[in-house]
């Protein structure tokens, strides 16, 4: 049911929400804003509530900034499991994959789920690896599709009145093919994503480069959904 009134004035989470052109500008797949930013979701043990908040780049990455706020506030039993959920406007570096896993090892009782809007320098070997190992430990990497999106924009932003259903409508080809990309640094193959800023970085260019083995390895059910193959 759309909600007449916007966020509840009495939701505890409404001081925590974002903007909705804050939203827009950093969780947009088509545009390439420098910084990042996060919603994340806590759960413990059997409990039903969930705590969530944003956040955002200050001079550490908004991953190291969650790890240290985090275990510096929380105090870890054991006994009791831990679920995290990340809404991540750009996936990790390198550097950041390292950081959650060694965070995870420390907390073996801590589960950690990852939606990114963007993959951030994909191209790079390191970061590809870092996202492997990541998921190789355990975490799981999705991108953002239309459901993710809603679900952020119901639970992390400041719409307005009648606006619950209105949430900005990016392109899903643009979800498809961060995910084709996704598969391919899973799979160990090479990028098959290019992407380029053109006319003073005013607009951005989605191609895509596909060479043998990712018509060989990817699964078939993936490329016939983007059309590249019949």
């Amino acid at each position: 049911m759309t909600s007449e009134k916007g966020p509840s004035t009495g939701d505890a989470t409404l001081r925590r929400r974002i903007e909705p052109w804050e939203f827009e500008v950093f969780f947009n797949p088509g545009e390439l804003r420098k910084e990042t930013c996060m919603f994340y979701e806590i759960k413990w043990g059997t409990s039903q509530k969930i705590w969530r908040n944003s956040s955002k780049n200050t001079t550490n990455h908004v991953e190291v900034n969650f790890i240290e706020k985090f275990t510096a506030e929380r105090h870890f039993c054991p006994s009791i499991s831990c679920s995290i959920t990340w809404f991540l406007s750009w996936s990790p570096c390198w550097e950041c994959s390292k950081a959650i896993r060694e965070f995870l090892s420390q907390h073996p009782n801590t589960t950690l789920v990852i939606y990114t809007a963007r993959l951030f320098q994909h191209m790079d070997q390191q970061n590809r690896q870092g996202l492997r190992d990541l998921i190789n430990s355990g975490v799981t990497v999705q991108i953002m599709t239309i459901s993710e999106y809603c679900y952020c924009w119901r639970n992390f932003v400041n719409y307005s009145p009648k606006e619950e259903t209105h949430w900005p409508k990016y392109q899903p080809l643009l979800m498809m093919l961060y995910a084709l990309e996704l598969h391919c640094i899973i799979l160990s193959l090479p990028p098959c994503l290019k992407i380029s800023r053109r006319y003073q970085k005013q607009l951005t260019f989605f191609n895509l480069i596909l060479q043998n083995c990712h018509y060989q390895t990817i699964p078939p059910h993936i490329l016939l959904s983007l059309g590249l193959i019949r």
